[in-house]
């Protein structure tokens, strides 16, 4: 666990049901004997996410669009707080521009990024919905109306073409691409997740099964799966070389790494792992620069 974390410890409910009273609803007192809500309802994670952006972050209002991605804060915030440590120790550590490949509807990446290290932020998406949604969260509140701006990434096949522009830098991108090579990979994964949280619904369709956690097929699946969007991003990241210091994306499945050396090695780029773990799931920040 990153030690600026705040996170790190069990969930202050009193404060953060005094900072958003509609978590109360949800909050029970778990097996432990301590304050939890169901991490199997998306309603409950909405209102616990709702509830730690306006409590630890002063976000005055923060919302989704019905059966988009809600990300759990925590991890989320882990990945700023590791990049930041990347660009500290390589440094980097002012007058921080960072791009967002895939800021979703949530916006959540660019959010903490601004409220934690003040850093200014870009996020792109393909899907005008979510764009749309991504800047409808950056109005709604004062404090990021200067520090994040979205753009729309009007072509599917590209990653960085015609969102950077040109002379432009960001001292780092970051990305956490679709898990999923498909529609029933995605449901699968949902459904292990769900049961691990102890839901025993009887879910009766795959829309059912992924909507009740929440994602929409771009955020959960892509042809080829992760590893082969980061291979593609990896390839186009040659041409901005100039453009950015630091690559970096999640890669959530260990065995994926060969081949994303490879890729790197290939192309003669710099890179280093930077394990991540937060409760029982372990992940990892792929990051990449050229000479």
């Amino acid at each position: 666990m990153h030690p600026n974390n705040i996170h790190s410890a069990p969930y202050d409910f009193k404060a953060l049901i005094k900072a958003h009273p509609p978590l109360g609803q949800y909050a029970h007192l778990g097996k432990a004997g301590m304050d939890t809500i169901n991490f199997a309802d998306s309603e409950a994670v909405l209102q616990l996410n709702k509830a730690l952006l306006k409590h630890h972050y002063g976000l005055t209002d923060w919302n989704i669009p019905p059966h988009y991605l809600c990300p759990p804060i925590p991890g989320r915030a882990d990945y700023i707080h590791y990049l930041n440590d990347l660009l500290s120790e390589t440094g980097t550590a002012t007058n921080i521009t960072g791009l967002d490949i895939g800021v979703g509807a949530n916006c959540v990446y660019p959010i903490l990024a601004s409220r934690i290290y003040d850093w200014q932020m870009v996020g792109v998406d393909n899907d005008p919905a979510a764009v749309a949604s991504a800047k409808e969260n950056v109005k709604a509140s004062e404090v990021l109306k200067d520090r994040i701006e979205i753009r729309l990434q009007a072509n599917n096949a590209n990653i960085f073409d015609g969102v950077i522009h040109e002379k432009e830098y960001f001292h780092f991108s970051m990305c956490n691409p679709p898990f999923h090579a498909s529609e029933e990979e995605a449901v699968k994964g949902t459904l292990r997740k769900l049961r691990n949280l102890g839901d025993q619904a009887p879910y009766r369709t795959k829309s059912e099964i992924v909507l009740n956690f929440g994602g929409q097929a771009n955020e959960l699946w892509c042809n080829g799966g992760e590893a082969l969007f980061i291979k593609r991003m990896i390839k186009q990241s040659v041409g901005f070389k100039t453009q950015v210091g630091w690559f970096t994306t999640l890669v959530s499945k260990s065995e994926h790494l060969k081949p994303i050396y490879k890729q790197l090695d290939k192309l003669k780029a710099s890179h280093r792992t930077i394990a991540m773990e937060q409760g029982h799931k372990q992940s990892r920040i792929v990051a990449w620069k050229f000479p």
